[in-house]
């Protein structure tokens, strides 16, 4: 049970937001411009690392949202972003990403903890100043927003089914729609 009011049935942020609506539109642009919009990391790429993160802090919603939601930026296909959870260094993907996985794991540690060895590494690896950004605020931004849907004790659902649904809209649509869902089949 949630440490505040929030409606029944709506998962981790999803309820905050449905219970303290002036703060859903920021959270929900800022998210859009982190996730969605364009960029030179691909949407399903900036999803993983939301994953990425997310699972590092252990914050079951935002890990498993983001999961489904950065597999269906990617066809629908889970196994990448599986790979990613468990070890980016063996997953398959770009020496790139996993050196901006590596910034966005540092920064959730702690700010102070990125170091210029991590920098040169992406650069190294052909990440842009635009990307190192990008990758160290996503890993900045989650740990804000896992804090936020765990420290009020949000309710994670067991059933994946509810997070693929709600994936799927968000990889197509992104974060500026959909503000009145229908929770209990996790369809918007």
């Amino acid at each position: 049970m949630a440490h505040i009011n929030v409606p029944e049935g709506a998962p981790g942020i999803r309820g905050l937001m449905m219970s303290h609506p002036e703060q859903t539109r920021p959270m929900n642009e800022l998210a859009n411009a982190l996730l969605h919009d364009e960029g030179t990391l691909t949407p399903g790429e900036r999803e993983m690392l939301a994953a990425y993160v997310s699972n590092g802090n252990k914050c079951k919603y935002c890990a498993t949202i983001h999961t489904a939601i950065a597999a269906h930026q990617m066809g629908g296909d889970y196994s990448v972003v599986h790979a990613v959870l468990q070890d980016p260094s063996t997953a398959p993907i770009t020496e790139k990403l996993k050196a901006l996985m590596n910034i966005g794991d540092k920064v959730r540690e702690g700010g102070l903890n990125v170091t210029d060895e991590d920098i040169a590494r992406a650069r190294n690896e052909g990440a842009t100043d635009a990307e190192i950004h990008d990758a160290l605020l996503i890993g900045a931004s989650f740990c804000m927003f896992n804090r936020y849907v765990d420290g009020l004790a949000t309710w994670a659902p067991d059933d994946l089914s509810i997070y693929d649904s709600i994936g799927k809209t968000r990889a197509a649509e992104g974060y500026l729609t959909g503000y009145k869902q229908v929770f209990s089949t996790g369809s918007e």
